[in-house]
């Protein structure tokens, strides 16, 4: 095992946080796109930028809907993006030597 076995769209280290944070919440659950940027602590823009390659790679979904008159965007990790996680971790595991 070494680091190029590592999924490189979830290795950058801005959407290794994203996946993270929403693989924390139950399958089916999702957050707002401010309450996401809030967690993290991230610029709109560069937030924005990382959850647009997420969605390419169809690992989160991006779901943009009214509430009320207001615009409101939630995210969501995919069942993609979570089977992507779940090998990512175990092949970080494996790189640094497996569970102790």
């Amino acid at each position: 095992m070494t680091d190029a076995d590592l999924d490189p769209v979830i290795h950058a280290q801005s959407r290794l946080r994203v996946v993270a944070t929403l693989a924390a919440l139950a399958p089916g659950d999702r957050l707002t796109f401010p309450r996401l940027q809030q967690l993290l602590d991230m610029t709109a823009g560069n937030l924005s930028t990382h959850l647009r390659k997420l969605e390419e790679a169809e690992y989160v979904t991006v779901h943009k809907t009214f509430e009320g008159r207001t615009p409101a965007t939630y995210v969501e990790l995919s069942a993609t993006g979570r089977a992507a996680f779940e090998r990512y971790t175990a092949a970080l595991t494996a790189l640094l030597g497996g569970a102790r």
